[in-house]
């Protein structure tokens, strides 16, 4: 994740509970301490700690065309 620059594509393993969730989206800020990234949903920050796993993705793909009926 330091080799990841602000503005990069992630999906970001943490751990939640007795479980882990994931994060994909924006990395848009980081500290010493927490990670945060920009998902559809808004911002998530992650404690450092806490993370299982990251990796940069690709871009989304573009949207699909509509379907007309007719």
């Amino acid at each position: 994740m330091d080799a990841a620059a602000l503005g990069d594509r992630l999906v970001v393993r943490a751990h939640d509970g007795d479980g882990a969730r994931d994060a994909l989206g924006e990395l848009t800020g980081r500290t010493t301490e927490t990670v945060t990234i920009v998902t559809r949903r808004g911002p998530v920050t992650v404690r450092r700690t806490d993370v299982v796993a990251a990796k940069p993705v690709p871009p989304p793909p573009p949207p699909r065309p509509r379907r007309t009926t007719g």
